[in-house]
């Protein structure tokens, strides 16, 4: 898929495909379905880029958010308070190297992002 034309084409043909239902789809028409959805999928996410965090706290509100954390949640698998973790995440405290050690550990997010962004 190269154009929004081809996309919107698709989308109709999706459409009209998941309206029949998954018991009444043959074989042939699942194939289809599933190979549409994947280009759509592939489509949209060449169309539809969001930008990658510029802060720390937007870096571990992405991971929270992809994670399906809870601020509680997260501040306990860091082994910090919430109370901690909210002042961090609102920029009224920096981060130490404990907190950003345990970020790039449990949450994966790169070391030399979280040095080139501690303040």
């Amino acid at each position: 898929m190269k154009s929004k034309k081809e996309y919107e084409m698709a989308m109709g043909r999706i459409d009209a495909l998941m309206k029949k239902g998954d018991s009444k789809l043959n074989k042939q028409e699942a194939n289809e379905l599933r190979k549409l959805a994947l280009a759509a999928q592939k489509y949209e996410k060449s169309i539809y880029t969001i930008p990658a965090p510029k802060t720390i706290q937007g870096m571990i509100e992405l991971r929270m958010y992809e994670m399906k954390l809870t601020q509680s949640k997260l501040a306990k698998q860091l082994g910090v308070t919430d109370t901690k973790l909210s002042l961090i995440l609102n920029g009224k405290r920096n981060p130490d190297v404990s907190f950003l050690k345990a970020v790039h550990e449990k949450l994966q997010i790169d070391a030399a992002f979280l040095l080139t962004h501690a303040a």
